[in-house]
C-alpha cells in the first residue's frame, strides 16, 4: 500500500517537474522572441533616424550641460524670467483644470451608461464601452494637431483634445469603480419609482464620489504635463513659450531654464497637494 502511495507521489513530483521545465522553456522562448523584436525595432528606428544613434550618443548631455551652465551664469535673471513666464504657466494650469473638470463630468455619464446593473440602456453597454476605448486610444497630440489645423492655434484646441482623452481614460476607471458599488440603494430607489437619474444621483454617486475625486485629481497632474507638451505644437501656454525660448539657441537658454524650473515647481506642488487630498478622500491620511 505504501509502495503505491510512494509511486503516486513520485508520479506527481515528476509531473510537476515536467510542468516547471515546460514553463521555463516557454518563458525562455518568449524572452528570445522579445529580444529579437526589440533588436529589430531598434535597428529600424536607427536606420530611419536623421543621425546614427551610436554616433550621437556621446552628445546626449551637451544640451542639458549648456543650458545649466548658462542658467548659472545668468542666475540673477532667473526670478525675473520666472515672473515673466508665470502668466503662461497659469494658462497651462487653466487648460488642464478645465479639461479635467469637463472630461470628468463626461466620464461619469459614460461610465454609468457602460456599467452592467446601472446602465440606462443595457443593450448599448458595448457601444458606450467602445466609445470610451476610442477616446482613450487617440493621443491628445493627434487630436490637437487636427483641431489646430481647423481652428488655428491657441488654448481651445488643447482643451478639447485633453478633455476628449480625459473622458475616455477616466470613464474606464470610473466604470471599474461603479462595478463595486452596492446595488441595494439603487434597488430600493427603483422600488419607490425613482427615475434612472435619481437612482444614480442618490444611490450610486455618494458611494463612488471619493474614488471619482481621487482619480480626477490624479488625472489633473497628467493633464498639466499634457497641456505643456501640446504647447509645442501651437496650443499655447508654457509649452509655446518653451519652444520659442529653446529656438533662440545659445545666449537665451537662461529663459528656457526658468521655464523648466517654473514647470517643475508647478508640477511638484500640484502633485503634493493632489496626493494629500487623494489620501484624505480614500481615508489613508
Amino acid at each position: 500500500m505504501s509502495g503505491v502511495a510512494t509511486g503516486g507521489l513520485g508520479g506527481m513530483k515528476a509531473d510537476y517537474l515536467a510542468l516547471v521545465r515546460r514553463r521555463q522553456m516557454y518563458s525562455g522562448l518568449m524572452m528570445i522572441v522579445f529580444v529579437a523584436m526589440l533588436a529589430a525595432g531598434f535597428g529600424l528606428a536607427d536606420s530611419r533616424n536623421a543621425g546614427g544613434f551610436w554616433e550621437g550618443l556621446p552628445k546626449l548631455f551637451d544640451f542639458p550641460a549648456e543650458l545649466i551652465s548658462e542658467a548659472f551664469e545668468k542666475s540673477a535673471a532667473m526670478p525675473g524670467n520666472m515672473l515673466r513666464y508665470l502668466p503662461a504657466m497659469v494658462e497651462t494650469f487653466n487648460i488642464a483644470a478645465v479639461s479635467t473638470l469637463v472630461g470628468a463630468l463626461l466620464a461619469i455619464v459614460l461610465s454609468l451608461l457602460s456599467t452592467r446593473g446601472l446602465a440606462r440602456w443595457p443593450a448599448m453597454i458595448t457601444l458606450f464601452r467602445r466609445a470610451l476605448d476610442v477616446m482613450r486610444a487617440v493621443p491628445e497630440i493627434v487630436i490637437a494637431l487636427v483641431l489646430i489645423f481647423v481652428m488655428g492655434g491657441g488654448p481651445v484646441p488643447a482643451m478639447i483634445a485633453i478633455t476628449f482623452h480625459t473622458a475616455g481614460a477616466l470613464g474606464k476607471l470610473f466604470s471599474e469603480v461603479n462595478e463595486n458599488a452596492d446595488l441595494k440603494p439603487v434597488e430600493g430607489l427603483a422600488s419607490v419609482g425613482a427615475s434612472w437619474l435619481q437612482r444614480m444621483w442618490l444611490g450610486v454617486i455618494p458611494q463612488v464620489a471619493p474614488n471619482y475625486l481621487s482619480y480626477a485629481l490624479l488625472r489633473l497632474e497628467i493633464n498639466v504635463r499634457a497641456s505643456a507638451i501640446l504647447g509645442f505644437v501651437g496650443a499655447g501656454g508654457i509649452g509655446a513659450e518653451l519652444r520659442v525660448a529653446i529656438s533662440w539657441g545659445t545666449g537665451r537658454y537662461d529663459a528656457a531654464a526658468a521655464i523648466f524650473v517654473l514647470l517643475f515647481v508647478t508640477i511638484v506642488v500640484i502633485d503634493q497637494v493632489s496626493s494629500y487630498y487623494r489620501n484624505r478622500l480614500v481615508g489613508t491620511h
